[in-house]
Order: structure tokens, then sequence, then C-alpha cells
């Protein structure tokens, strides 16, 4: 029998002597990114925090952290075009999730259980006040951040009421006027002082308003509709879709016509649209310079419309004629018998910069007796006077603030945002940020983070599942009052939310922790530092990368190793 002549044992202990983390080249991080959602949102959001609570079946603390950024989710999750579900990771797997439908969810738990806004204890005595001009959903907006910074807000509203155009230009078919009227009174019963009927340049002046106050946040809103011509020619009796759409909303009537023609391409112009079909229009036509959504249009160039608003439009028979403008208006005598179409396309000019061409031999005609122009609005310049620029709107930083005063800050339409409410919230966030900051002494914290992309992420760990909407109301069945979409239940939302691939968040799943092979992630029993439960033993980690490969959300990055 051979007999063995060589021999070896291990102290207890002794691998730990073995620093094998000297080998590294790369070492693994914990990286919280921005998921799309959130670097998509213009209020703020961040989708993906408050998702990861609906998940734990937990909605009030989803609602909470919803409302750190945008304090009318009943509102924003019906008429938001909501880019953040364009930009989700998961549409590029097989649908993207239903936020919105979650988000009004939400919004609609909240006024129905009477919940609080958290994190509003009330001004201390003698802190500062801000007047707001304006009671649309910037104004709004910025005086319930203000409140969150401890700052006393003052509203000023020329109409009855407050909401802007939420309330004077939104149908009752997207934004029903109870859940308007719900919000807003809550918003409002935070301690926001709001004046009614007091209009700027009538009732006070901004030389007032900034000797009485701290800071002043302008939102005026755009009242003034774009001039508007064909060559020249405006036909008589000629009014703008924004001022039919108030017109309707406040007396249910519209022009009577069989044939229309809208001239535009943003959320007024679908609106009017619709309107104008459901009250006996036989044909009713969109003309705009924009395209329809595809692989075809640019980013952007494509309709500024709510998609789900547009595809309901489709429904119902509106026709729509993309990267078109009207060339002539065709009349016999005063009265408009139709139109001429031109086909438009974007082309770089000697500049480098784009713009819209006309192409002849392309023109066409369309048979009408009414023209809608929807091209758009302005700020009205009472009160403002040289504040306004010659685009027609107020100019301002990113964070709100107008150019050659440290007290003035604007948001909302104003501004140029037309049309999107939550871009509007936004500005109202962001604005009462940099007020308060200023007032404080100190500068605006936040800090952008990296936004993470689909390829960050690993897909084998998730399955497809179909995506949970809301049921729609029939064409046949819609009029002027119902809402057309409906509300996910709960188990409906609790699935959806469950959809979610968490972006560049820790899922806890352990993968990192089973896989590492050299043991070099620990589980910890507390929340770490970056929101996760392990930490890495850097003494020990040969920066392999397979914990970064397997994580599902792409939370663990690879960094190179620091010298």
């Amino acid at each position: 029998m051979k007999q063995l002549t060589r021999g070896a044992w291990g102290e207890p202990g002794s691998s730990l002597a073995c620093h094998t983390g000297s080998w590294r080249d790369l070492r693994p991080g914990h990286e919280h990114a921005a998921a799309p959602c959130h670097a998509a949102c213009p209020a703020g959001e961040d989708p993906q925090y408050w998702l990861a609570a609906v998940q734990e079946g937990d909605h009030r603390r989803a609602w909470e952290r919803l409302v750190a950024a945008n304090p009318l989710p009943a509102i924003t999750g019906r008429v938001c075009p909501h880019p953040c579900e364009q930009r989700c990771n998961r549409g590029h797997y097989d649908t993207a999730i239903g936020i919105h439908g979650i988000e009004r969810f939400l919004g609609d738990a909240a006024l129905a259980a009477g919940w609080d806004y958290p994190g509003i204890v009330g001004p201390p005595a003698g802190a500062p006040r801000v007047a707001v001009v304006g009671a649309g959903p910037a104004g709004i907006s910025v005086a319930y951040h203000l409140l969150r910074h401890g700052l006393v807000p003052v509203v000023f509203e020329a109409a009855p009421e407050a909401g802007g155009l939420l309330r004077s230009a939104i149908p009752m078919t997207r934004l029903p006027r109870a859940v308007l009227d719900a919000e807003l009174e809550r918003v409002l019963a935070c301690g926001i002082g709001l004046h009614t009927r007091q209009a700027l340049g009538r009732d006070f002046s901004l030389d007032e308003l900034r000797a009485e106050h701290a800071a002043l946040f302008l939102a005026p809103g755009c009242a003034r509709s774009r001039p508007w011509d064909v060559q020249g020619v405006i036909p008589a009796g000629t009014r703008d879709g924004l001022d039919l759409l108030k017109s309707w909303i406040d007396v249910g009537e519209v022009p009577a016509a069989r044939r229309v023609v809208v001239h535009g391409g943003g959320n007024t112009a679908m609106d009017i649209a619709r309107v104008m079909k459901r009250h006996g229009a036989e044909e009713v036509h969109l003309v705009t310079a924009s395209g329809l959504p595809g692989p075809q249009t640019a980013p952007d160039d494509v309709l500024n419309i709510v998609p789900r608003e547009l595809e309901e439009g489709l429904e119902e028979g509106i026709v729509i004629h993309p990267h078109a403008t009207l060339s002539r208006v065709l009349l016999r005598g005063a009265r408009i018998v139709g139109v001429e179409l031109v086909a438009l396309r974007k082309l770089e000019r000697a500049d480098g910069r784009r713009a819209r061409v006309a192409f002849e031999g392309t023109e066409r005609i369309l048979q009408a007796d009414l023209v809608i122009p929807c091209i758009g609005e302005q700020v009205d310049p009472a009160g403002l006077g040289a504040l306004v620029q010659r685009s027609g709107f107020l100019r301002v930083d990113a964070r709100g603030g107008v150019a050659g005063a440290c007290d003035l800050y604007a948001g909302g339409d104003a501004c140029g945002n037309i049309g999107t409410v939550a871009a509007a919230v936004g500005d109202g966030r962001r604005a009462a940020n940099a007020i308060a900051a200023r007032l404080a002494g100190a500068e605006p914290s936040e800090r952008p983070r990296t936004e993470i992309g689909i390829e960050r992420l690993n897909l084998n760990y998730f399955e497809p599942r179909p995506a949970r909407r809301a049921a729609v109301l029939p064409v046949a069945e819609r009029d002027d009052l119902c809402e057309i979409e409906g509300s996910l239940d709960a188990a409906a939302v609790a699935d959806e939310a469950g959809r979610c691939f968490a972006c560049g968040n820790c899922l806890a799943c352990d993968n990192c922790w089973v896989l590492c092979p050299d043991a070099a992630v620990l589980k910890i029993a507390d929340t770490a530092s970056d929101g996760s439960r392990y930490v890495f033993d850097y003494d020990y980690c040969k920066g392999c990368g397979l914990c970064a490969s397997e994580c599902p959300s792409g939370f663990i990055a690879m960094r190179p190793e620091p010298e």
C-alpha cells in the first residue's frame, strides 16, 4: 500500500487571513438610479417608489409618498398624458405599467377616506408670507409646497372659484367636477388663504403685492387666444376653440354645423372636436401640423394629445389630417363652404434648425361650414407689463425665477408649458423649493439621479403578465357628462403594481447574497444607509460582477476600484 507523505490542515479562521479582495479591478456598489418613469414625470413624482408601497398593500403610505410631490393625484390620474408610461421599461418587455390608473385609484381612495396630507403642521408665528397669483394647478401646487416648507401662501384668483383651466376648459367626461371640487377643497383646507374675484391689474398691482410679501409667484395662465388667419382671411363669426369649449362647459351649447374643421394639435383641439361630433356634426376633421404616434414620426413632432384621448377620438369618428395646415379658406359670400389643405414636412434649414415647409402640389379640398382655430393661447399682459416677452409668455429659469427679480417667480401655462397639468404642478413644486431656500439663505437641495435603462435589468427574472386596464364607455353611451374612462378596483391595482420592475431599486430577492462565490455579500438585520439589507465585504470580494449581472432591477453597478 502506497503511503501518503504529504499532509495539510487548516487552523480555524485561517481562510480569513487571505484578503482576496486585493485582486479586484472593479467593485460592486448599490446605485439607486432613477427609474425612467421618475425621470419622465414633469411633476417630479417617483412612481417606482410609491408602487412599491402599493405592492405591499399599504395604499395610504403609497398616497403619502405620491403627494410629497403632487397634491392633486385624483386630477392628474385622469387628465395627465403620463409620459412616465411612455418611458416605462416594462413597455420594452410587454406592456407599460398603467401608472395613471393606479395614481387615480390612490387619489380617489384618499378622497373617500379623508386622509390628511402628511408633513403639514401649520406655519410658525411670523412666518414669511408669499403671494400667489392664479389658483390653477401651478398656483395650488406652489401654495401646497410652500405650506410644507413652513411658509404662508396667499392666493389671488380672478375667477369666482379655484381651478383655472381645470375647471373652465377640461370636459366633465375627462374630469368630473365632483372630483375637482373635492381635491381642491382638501388642498385649500390645509391652510391656504384664497381670495377670489381678485384680478391682477384691476384689483391689485405687482408692486403692491411685492411690498406686502416676501416673494411672489405668478401663475396667471393663458387667457388670450393667439391671432389666427389664413392668408389674412378671418371668416366672420370665427371663435377660438378654447373660447367655444369654455362656453360649452358653462352653458352646454355649441354652434350648429354639419362639417367642422378644427385647426390645431393639442388637447383643446381634440376636446372641442369630440364635443362637436357629439352635438350632431356629421363630419369633424382635425387638421394638425404634427404627426400621429408611430415609428415614422419623431418624438418631438407627435400630436400633443393624451394618447388615450386620441384613441377615443378616433373611435368616435374624428378624422385626423396629420402633417397638414390650412392654405385657403373657401367662402361663398361671407359663408364658409370649405378649406384647402396642404401637406407639411419638417426640413432642416441652412442654419441647422428644422422648420415646417408646405409642399406645392399636395393641396386638397375639404367641405366645411365651420372652422375652429385651436393654435394656442398666450398670457394676458394686464398688470404684467414688460414681464411678458414677445413670445407671449413669461421667461423663467430652471427654478422658476424671473430674470432680474430675486423675489419674483412664475410657472404653469404662462411660461409656455401649455396644456400639461403635471408640468404646472412641477413648476409650483420647484418654485416653492427655490423660494424656501432663498428665504432661508440656502440653495435648493434637489439633485437629479442617473436614469436606468432596460439594458441594466436582468429580464430572466421576470415573466410576461397581461396589463390591467380600466373599462371604457362604449361610443354609443358617451355623452357630455359621464366620465368615459372608469376606475380600477383594488385587486386590479395590486396586480398592475406587481408588474413593476422596480428599476434601480432593491427587491430584497437575495440573489446577490445567495450567488456570490466568495460569500462577500452580507445580509444584515437593519436597513443599510442606501435602503437595502445587504453590504459588501470588500476584503474578500474579487469583483467578478456576478451580483451585478444577476440583480433583476439593476440596483448593483460595477465601478472602477478607487486608487
